[in-house]
């Protein structure tokens, strides 16, 4: 099916550790969303600039290695880009993640897919909605 990222909601994975970032990005591809993934929020943050409108769901590790960590990330997108859902994964304990912005949800690794789906599921709901 030919999808265009105009026309589909996009799904951005923001993820430092490959096979992570792989994982998630398979398991999203599998939405009817356009997944994206990033291995940097910088890198996250120019996609939202080009495509703002149309991300519909962030997907995010809290810790992001060297620059600008989930958190931070999240906090952005929620001010800048409110409509995005935006899901917070960690393989802490919530209770150890502070600062996490108030519409977004924690998912602790290791995730499961299941969860990452109706979280996508919520997010393309709302996009089209929109």
């Amino acid at each position: 099916m030919d999808r265009s990222h105009a026309a589909c909601p996009i799904a951005l994975v923001v993820e430092d550790d490959a096979e992570v970032r792989n994982l998630a990005t398979a398991v999203l591809e599998e939405t009817d969303l356009d997944v994206i993934a990033c291995d940097s929020a910088e890198a996250a943050i120019s996609v939202l600039e080009r495509s703002g409108g149309h991300v519909a769901l962030l997907f995010a590790d809290v810790r992001l290695g060297a620059g600008m960590d989930g958190i931070a990330l999240a906090t952005t997108v929620e001010r800048r880009w409110p409509e995005v859902r935006v899901v917070l994964t960690s393989g802490g304990d919530a209770r150890g993640v502070g600062g996490l912005p108030a519409q977004a949800v924690y998912m602790q690794k290791p995730w499961r897919a299941l969860d990452v789906l109706v979280q996508a599921e919520h997010a393309s709901v709302a996009a089209r909605a929109a």
